[in-house]
């Protein structure tokens, strides 16, 4: 069974930042893309930031500047440093992977349990 594990939400006053970690396990034969989304309550799931071992990484336009997503293939762990927070950064936090299982000829796209960011004074 593979799982993806966030960590690092919590509550920050604007301006503050936050370092959001998700740790990949199980039977894991390669990860390609690793990303985060958020959503905000009453909006629909957005994309963050993605990370590949092959290209660049991906930034919306909202958190350009601010946010830096970095992966550790080692670890099987990807970060998003989250700076200059602001209230509109509010939302439920969630990691996704494309990973190949041991053992298995494709991939397979899954999600984290989220974690909650909230930015407020």
């Amino acid at each position: 069974q593979v799982q993806l594990v966030e960590s690092g939400g919590g509550l920050v006053q604007p301006g503050g930042s936050l370092r959001l970690s998700c740790a990949a396990s199980g039977s894991i034969f390669s990860i390609s893309v690793m990303a985060w989304y958020r959503q905000a309550p009453g909006k629909q799931r957005e994309l963050v930031a993605s990370v590949s071992s092959a290209s660049s990484p991906n930034y919306a336009d909202s958190v350009k500047g601010r946010f830096t997503v970095s992966r550790d293939d080692a670890k099987k762990t990807v970060y998003l440093q989250m700076n200059s927070l602001k209230p509109e950064d509010t939302a439920l936090y969630y990691c996704n992977a494309d990973i190949r299982r041991t053992g298995s000829t494709f991939w397979l796209n899954y999600w984290g349990q989220g974690t909650q960011v909230t930015v407020s004074s």
